[in-house]
């Protein structure tokens, strides 16, 4: 019979017949069943089994008067109310009703993960299957939805914080992009005035050159001018007495002849009186560019800001790094130090030959050396062998190789630098004190995998600095 069932009618029906107990049993499972229904259930073959959870029962099914007294009650109940109008035969919401059979859904298949009736539990479809109670399988289906539900959330505020993390990125590439700008702007400006003031360097000693040449040449001018006039000065002495006639061209020839005749040497232009342009404009930016070492530095190595922790604090051209109290506020991406304070070079190698001088000075806790591109940076790790650094260490005024476990370094004095070679080729990083070119460790170990070079400060006083080479420009002649 189908009708609408409230909670404690719900409570109080067979789970054969759907409808109240008649006559109600219990098995030692704890399930109750109408006695007709049980003897029914049983003779169509099943041996003894519990039709809800199949458990066997030895032992006779057990009358359960406290229920039946429930169930009369609920009888007489419900009785009352169809007397005083309450309406005729209810119907059962059609969701809790087996489209098949017609009966109430009280089991749930855990094969097949579907709500079935008891007809379905014996059909051939869901024969043998494991079931439980609609009950039950409610429970644990809201357990897995909480279960999902939780991840759902953990999944969300993984994606809130990234978003957060993607923010606060796009905010710092614009703080970046003005660093940038800012650095460039400076050193085209130290470029221009350095420019500028060989432009003018150039044209003040072009001014000098000009004005030598000038005031020599006029000097010239005027001893040849000097030299026109007495040689205009003899030819009219000449002239006249060339003109004159008798004896008194022969008083007065002995001296005009003399002052005629006498040694005057030839007007010849003097070499060099022109000025050297050659020196001026011949390969005038390659000269310029041999005086540019004094404004121009360049260092083996440029730290890169994006892998270094957010408690470390670079130099403007990013040649030296210092430890700090202050935590900054930094994206964090992937190629970032975070918790350990390293950083490393923009530059990784995988091949040839490198060599960087690193200033210590008197800084009380550093790391110095290589590390491996496959290095974890989110976890604190020691910097050993094992973990992808090939560094030497300086820390509690001891110096150590970083090997596994780590070597004890016996040094005679503090370097106040330290050399990294490194030979990718060889599979060789090997430390050297510059002053004396003393060594301190050689690691021996293929490089398989680009290295990167790798510096970790803690101390706050003195920044550990990358000292910049020499710089010199050269013409190659041709063989």
């Amino acid at each position: 019979m189908a009708c609408r069932l409230s909670l404690q009618q719900v409570d109080l029906t067979c789970p054969i017949c759907c409808e109240i107990f008649r006559e109600p049993v219990v098995l030692k499972c704890s399930h109750s069943f109408c006695a007709a229904c049980l003897r029914q259930y049983w003779t169509h073959g099943h041996t003894r089994d519990c039709p809800l959870c199949r458990t066997l029962s030895q032992d006779d099914p057990v009358p359960s008067l406290t229920l039946k007294n429930l169930c009369e009650a609920c009888v007489e109940d419900s009785e009352g109310h169809e007397e005083a109008g309450g309406g005729g035969e209810l119907y059962c919401d059609p969701g809790e009703m087996c489209p098949v059979h017609g009966e109430r859904l009280k089991l749930f298949c855990l094969l097949d993960n579907e709500p079935i009736c008891v007809v379905c539990h014996t059909s051939r479809k869901h024969k043998q299957h494991d079931c439980c109670p609609v009950s039950e399988a409610v429970g644990d289906m809201k357990e897995k939805m909480k279960s999902a539900l939780s991840s759902l959330q953990e999944k969300r505020d993984a994606f809130d914080k990234m978003k957060k993390n993607y923010e606060d990125t796009v905010a710092y590439i614009q703080i970046q992009a003005r660093f940038v700008e800012r650095r460039t702007r400076e050193e085209f400006e130290k470029l221009h005035s350095f420019l500028r003031a060989e432009e003018e360097a150039q044209m003040a000693a072009l001014a000098v050159e000009e004005e030598q040449r000038r005031r020599a040449m006029m000097q010239k001018i005027e001893e040849i001018t000097r030299d026109i006039t007495s040689v205009s000065e003899s030819i009219k002495v000449l002239e006249e007495e060339i003109a004159l006639d008798g004896i008194s061209v022969l008083h007065k020839c002995k001296r005009t002849l003399a002052r005629a005749t006498r040694s005057i040497p030839d007007p010849v232009m003097a070499p060099g009186a022109l000025i050297d342009v050659a020196k001026y404009v011949g390969s005038l930016s390659f000269h310029v560019w041999e005086r540019m070492h004094t404004v121009v530095k360049h260092t083996p190595v440029t730290l890169d800001p994006n892998t270094a922790a957010p408690w470390l604090v670079l130099s403007d051209d990013l040649t030296s790094v210092r430890d700090s109290e202050e935590k900054q506020k930094l994206p964090d991406n992937p190629e970032r130090y975070d918790p350990d304070t390293g950083v490393l070079g923009s530059e990784g190698f995988t091949s040839g030959k490198r060599a960087w001088d690193v200033s210590v000075g008197d800084n009380t806790a550093w790391v110095v050396g290589v590390a491996k591109a496959s290095v974890q940076k989110k976890e604190k790790v020691s910097s050993v062998l094992k973990n992808g650094y090939l560094c030497v260490y300086f820390y509690h005024k001891m110096y150590f190789a970083g090997t596994s476990p780590l070597t004890r370094l016996n040094l005679k004095r503090n370097p106040q630098r330290v050399r990294v070679q490194l030979d990718c080729d060889r599979g060789r990083v090997s430390f050297y004190d510059p002053a004396d070119n003393t060594h301190i460790y050689t690691f021996k170990q293929a490089i398989t995998e680009r290295v990167f070079p790798y510096f970790w400060v803690g101390c706050q006083q003195t920044p550990l600095t990358i000292e910049p080479l020499k710089v010199s420009v050269t013409a190659v002649e041709p063989c």
